[in-house]
């Protein structure tokens, strides 16, 4: 049995059977309204995180994970004989990288390891899922870190937003651009490079002109996709999400192409019907 224990934050918007099936570790990140505190998949779900904002007319605003929450769960790990392993969310996204590092030194920065994952979402899942590849093929932690940090480059993560209401909200577009765009009918694609986020392609129309907007992103890549895991990950957009698969899967038959919801911090700042295809890379 391997004593690396592997965690990562909320935000990795992986599937509770892959994290079970893979004993991964999720800590959670903070979803705030003016009334009420909740723990990122704990205490709220996306359906719920919804219905308050129509509710009270109000986004809230997402907080890192603490130093303590950091320090309660390393520590529990650290006296049980393990070297934990941590990968979450970018840290130009996200203070939580930052507050990672300064728990790992206060309970033991040799046996932990932090990861800046440079991403959001399954983008972080999909190197959170190799590092259990590398654990359970008897890799050591500092080989695990090494390859992980190498993986980083090869995430590609772009997300269509189905309607910019929620980038307006959040304080991500101006009201020009939020009233432009829902003229022009434009259907943003927000992709993840180097850790952060920038407006990809700028498609308008029906959602179907972005979805195969990003079909075309991954075909272009067809030839050095990993196989390993392609992950369509969405914010209550079913549908879209059942446009997708089938496609991609006939375009990578032999891929393991898997669907999974977004969590209430990615929710908040893309809004319902943000859908995404993310994969790795070969080099």
């Amino acid at each position: 049995m391997s004593n690396i224990t592997i965690i990562t934050d909320s935000t990795c918007d992986l599937t509770p059977e892959i994290i079970k099936e893979k004993n991964i570790v999720v800590l959670p990140l903070y979803v705030n309204f003016s009334f009420a505190s909740y723990k990122d998949g704990e205490g709220i779900t996306t359906d719920q995180l919804y219905k308050l904002v129509e509710e009270h007319n109000e986004l809230p605003k997402t907080a890192a994970i603490s130093v303590a929450d950091f320090i309660e769960a390393f520590t529990k790990y650290i006296n049980d004989g393990n070297e934990i392993i941590y990968g979450g969310i970018s840290s130009a996204m996200s203070r939580t990288y930052e507050n990672a590092l300064l728990a790992a030194k206060e309970v033991n920065e040799e046996k932990i390891h932090i990861i800046d994952a440079a991403n959001l979402s399954t983008g972080i899942g999909l190197q959170i899922l190799k590092a259990c590849k590398y654990r359970d093929d008897g890799k050591s932690a500092k080989e695990i870190v090494e390859l992980m940090n190498k993986n980083v480059s090869l995430v590609k993560s772009q997300f269509a937003i189905e309607t910019m209401e929620y980038l307006h909200k959040g304080g991500r577009c101006s009201g020009i651009a939020r009233f432009f765009g829902s003229l022009l009918k434009i259907k943003p694609i927000i992709v993840v490079r180097d850790g952060k986020m920038s407006v990809g392609k700028m498609p308008h129309g029906k959602m179907k002109v972005a979805l195969d907007a990003m079909l075309k992103m991954i075909a272009d890549d067809k030839d050095n996709v990993d196989l390993d895991n392609i992950i369509i990950t969405h914010s209550m957009a079913d549908s879209y999400a059942d446009y997708l698969i089938p496609k991609v899967k006939e375009m990578f038959k032999e891929a393991n192409v898997f669907p999974t919801n977004a969590g209430c911090v990615i929710s908040s700042h893309c809004g319902k019907g943000t859908i995404g295809i993310l994969y790795m890379l070969k080099k």
